[in-house]
This record gives C-alpha cells, structure tokens and sequence, in this order.
C-alpha cells in the first residue's frame, strides 16, 4: 500500500527539494503541496469530512511554515487528526528543538540540508505508526471535521469607535443563529467586554498564557458561559497583567478556541501589541472599526498603513465598518474606501447612541431592543460577513433579527503566498 505525503512548506526551493526527494522514495505517493498553515488544516478537514482513511499517513511541515509557526500548527494537526503522523524539517535538528517537536506532536524530525535516507527512514517509520494507529482505533478515530472555527478580529481607529460593541454584538448574532461562538477580550490594558455583559469572573485569558498544552478541560476552566450562551475569555482585571499574553501565547489561545467554537471573535481594542497584532495576522475576517469623522478616518488609514509595514495584514485583506454613519456627514463610505485602501463593510451602523445608552449604563447590552436601528445593522453585518447560519431573508432567534442576508456570505479568509 503506498504512502501518501503531504508536504506543508512556505519556501518555493524548499517544496522543490521535497517534491523531488520524496518521488524517489519506495512505496511514496506525494500529494501536492499546500503553502500555508491554513490550507493545510483546511485540506485535512476536508478529506476527513469524506473519511478518517482519506486522510494522509504523513504531513511534512516545514519550519519556515506561516502564518501559524510551526510548533503551533504541528500541535494543531496532532489535536484534530490524532491518526496522521507530522515530520518536522528544521534547519536545527538540535536536542532542545527535538524535545519540543515531541511534545507538540511531532512524529519525527529531519534535519536541513535533507538527505534521502534520513527523510526515507523517517517516512517509513512514521507511516507505520499511522497505519498501525488506524488499525489499532479503527472507526474509534475521532476528527474534528470541520475547517475549523472562523477568527474574527475587530479593532478601533482610536479609543471610543465603538469597537468593543461592535465585537459584542456580533458574537451574539453568531451565537444567536446557532453556532457556537467565543467571544475574546484582547484589549488587554483596557478591556470592557465584563462591564458590557455584566460579569465578574475572576479567570482572564492571562490564565492561559503560560500553558503551553491548552487541553479542552483547560480551556474551559477559564471560559466563563454566559447567559447567552457566549463563551467569554475575558482581559485581566489588572491592565498591566496583560504584557504576560505574548504573540506565541495569542497563538496557542486562538488556535485552541478555533478548534473548539465554530465563531471566534476578539476585540482588539484601539493599541496594537504584540498579542493583538498575532491575532489580527491569524484572523479570517480582521476589521477595522471607525467613524464618519477626520480624525477617525486618519487613525484607520495610520492603522492599515502600520498593518502593512509590519507584515501583519495587507490593506485589501482588512475591512473598515462605519460605526455611526449618517447621510448628511461629508465622509460617506467610498471616500473612506478611498482613503484607507481596504474592503468597507456594505452594512453601516447608524447614529443613535440613545437607544443604547440605557443597556450601555446598565451593563446589559446583550438585552439590546432587538427593534433597534444599531442592533439589526450589527446583527445584518453579521450576516454579510458570514458568521451566521441563516442566509437568506429576516430571521429570528434569541430576540434577535437578521437583515442583509440577501448579500450573501462574504469570505475574507487571508491568503499568502511567497515564503513562509
């Protein structure tokens, strides 16, 4: 029976040496390559969907791998396809790095420059473990087979955009419409999700900063349920706790909720760190939230234009919504378009902040009439960025209702390409 391989490699040379070595392997059946974590984790679940046997006896995973590092993924895959054994390629093949491919879920580790006897050797026993998994589990495989939760990131141009709101308000959409959804509060210094929802929970997302293995039941010990539903995975109640949420960390988190909730959304807030600046690179769908105003307007073109230079996001990948939009002010929708270079969202969101400044005071706002103007435009671009299940038409569920479904879904998955 021969083996299939999939080989996960960024570095166009790199797929080039591996593609041709693991032709010349005996009994190999290279599958072709995917260039980024995403289509990897995508195309697992995908054969997984059809069957545990689809899937490949073996995935090489390139160190140079993105946007997810490596490590992360590795452990990913490990998590949601236990019956697929992962190869690392690494140019340092040292003890500490062997060490932690093991305890990621690596099967094996092959050292850079490849050599054929080394990389057969690997195969060969990786394979056999995987088949004799399969055989051992038999239907007992389990697989997540989804493609995995869809990462929303929302931040502000500047401080009292609406941001966090906006975060709110479509997690609740999301919930409401029957997916299961996560709602993350990554303004980490300034974080008001709790206050929004009236909750006082002592666990925060610092909680899982420095684990480095986020099983299900961890992950659970630090999400608060609320009455809606939503899982909450709040900011710490001490702003300077949050420099201890590092980007490898924001990785770890993201990925583990996104294998756990169909909908994950985080609130980055208005100040871009370390952390928010990983989840916004490993989001789906990131947003930008501003209003009709000069000063906002140059805040989101200076954020999009920083995205750019750090290599986060690029401006056509991020989409602007217009919070507080009228038809009399001189900054419609195109002319923002226009200014930052980005996707703006078809559905604005009203000014009305006195049907809101009842809930807002009360911390309430998930009791929000669903009769008003600002919820329905949030719950309607809800629905046109596809985190809702209906797709068509008014719909209601949780007191709540979806317009703008005619729009369709609209997918805003980020694609790389080049190096990884």
């Amino acid at each position: 029976m021969p083996t299939r391989i999939l080989p996960a490699v960024g570095d166009a040379d790199a797929v080039r040496s591996i593609t041709t070595l693991l032709s010349q392997l005996p009994d190999a059946e290279p599958v072709a390559p995917v260039t980024d974590s995403t289509q990897l984790v995508d195309t697992l679940a995908r054969l997984a969907a059809e069957s545990v046997d689809e899937l490949p006896e073996v995935v090489i995973v390139h160190e140079r791998i993105g946007p997810v590092p490596a490590l992360e993924l590795i452990r990913e895959v490990a998590l949601r396809f236990p019956a697929v054994g992962v190869i690392l390629v690494t140019s340092d093949p040292g003890p500490g790095l062997f060490q932690a491919a093991m305890d990621y879920g690596a099967r094996g580790l092959v050292a850079l420059p490849l050599g054929y006897e080394e990389l057969a050797s690997r195969v060969q026993a990786v394979a056999q473990w995987s088949v004799g998994v399969r055989r051992h589990l038999g239907s007992g495989v389990e697989v997540f087979t989804g493609a995995g939760g869809t990462v929303v990131t929302v931040s502000g141009a500047k401080g009292g955009v609406g941001t966090s709101m906006t975060a709110i308000q479509l997690a609740l959409a999301a919930q409401a419409s029957g997916r299961p959804t996560a709602l993350v509060d990554m303004d980490l210094q300034a974080g008001d999700v709790a206050s929004y929802l009236d909750v006082q929970f002592r666990r925060s997302v610092v909680d899982l900063a420095t684990i480095t293995d986020i099983s299900p039941r961890v992950l659970a010990d630090a999400v608060f349920r609320h009455d809606t539903g939503l899982a909450l995975l709040l900011a710490p109640g001490e702003g300077e706790r949050g420099e201890e949420v590092t980007d490898r960390a924001t990785r770890q988190i993201v990925s583990a909720l996104r294998s756990r909730y169909e909908v994950v959304v985080l609130d980055c807030g208005a100040q871009l760190g370390g952390a928010g600046a990983a989840a916004v690179e490993m989001a789906d769908s990131a947003l930008l939230v501003t209003t009709p105003d000069v000063v906002a307007v140059r805040g989101a073109k200076r954020a999009v234009r920083m995205w750019d230079r750090l290599q986060i996001r690029k401006a056509e990948e991020t989409t602007v919504v217009v919070n507080r939009h009228t038809r009399a002010t001189e900054i419609q929708p195109p002319l923002i378009q226009k200014i930052t270079g980005t996707a703006v969202a078809a559905t604005t969101v009203p000014a009305n902040f006195k049907e809101l400044q009842g809930a807002v005071d009360a911390g309430r706002v998930h009791e929000l009439d669903s009769k008003g103007t600002v919820k329905q435009a949030m719950w309607a671009l809800a629905g046109e960025l596809g985190l809702v299940r209906a797709a068509e038409g008014d719909h209601r569920k949780g007191g709540g209702r979806f317009r703008g479904g005619d729009r369709g879904s609209v997918s805003f998955r980020r694609r790389k390409d080049g190096a990884g």
